[in-house]
Formats: structure tokens, sequence, C-alpha cells
């Protein structure tokens, strides 16, 4: 499936629906793939991106729309990380607040554990999610200075 085709596909189905979870996922989908054309690839690199897309059998028409793209959305995006490192915007950010929070609820039960038990966890949680909000963003950052970011 050529990624004019993909898209064009797409912005069928946004038509088609009035669900905003499901337009959500396709408008998603469409920026990614918009941002793709706009993009210089080599011949090679154009028909792997198209093989991928025909391997994510977005012209299917499954039960559940809203899990099928969504699902290959996840891949399409997986796929484009590992190919080519593209990574879409704010990838880094979500990715590191999730590890912050995780880190400052371990930190908030072992260090802070002599302040309330749930102040010290509380602390914990805010802090991690606030330093991994800002690494987050450096990173993106560092990733769009790159010309990596979709």
């Amino acid at each position: 499936m050529t990624l004019n085709k993909a898209i064009k596909h797409l912005e069928n189905l946004v038509s088609e629906t009035s669900k905003k979870s499901e337009i959500k996922v396709y408008e998603k989908f469409l920026h990614i793939l918009n941002q793709l054309n706009l993009r210089a690839f080599s011949k090679d690199e154009i028909e792997s991106i198209e093989t991928e897309l025909d391997n994510l059998d977005l012209e299917s028409n499954p039960e559940n729309k809203k899990k099928h793209f969504k699902k290959a959305l996840s891949k399409f995006e997986k796929y484009l990380k590992e190919k080519f490192s593209l990574t879409t915007e704010g990838y880094y950010t979500k990715l590191y607040v999730g590890l912050g929070l995780s880190f400052g609820l371990m930190f908030g039960v072992a260090i802070l554990s002599n302040l309330e038990r749930s102040l010290g966890i509380s602390l914990g949680l805010i802090g991690g999610m606030v330093v991994g909000s800002l690494m987050g963003r450096n990173k993106d950052a560092q990733i769009k200075a790159a010309g990596n970011m979709l």
C-alpha cells in the first residue's frame, strides 16, 4: 500500500465515523503518514515503508476498528523507531515520566519512609514525575534538533 493510498483510506475512515476515540487514532496515523510523505527517502526505504503498511492490513474491516488501528499504529511507530530512528512528538517525555514515577515510588518507599508513609510516597512520585518529565523533554529536544521527530 502506498503512502498516498493509506492516507486516502484513513481520511475516508475519519469521515465515516463519529466516534472521537477512533478519530484520534486515525488522525495520529494520518499525521505520521503525512510527515513521512514530506521527508526525502530513497526508493528502497519507500518500498520498505510500503511493505510495512501492507503488513499492517489497514484495508481490512475488523469488528473493533479502534483496537485494530491502535495496534497497527503502535507496530508502525515501533517499525519507524527501529528502522529509521524516527519518533513521534513527546515519545521520550511519556517514557521518562513513567520511569520517573516508578523510581520515585521506590525512592519514596525506601528513603522517605521516615516521614509519614503517604507523604513519603507522594513526594517520591511527584519528584520522580518532575525529574522524568525534564529528562524526557530534554531527550525530545535532542531528537527534534537531530531531525528525527515526526
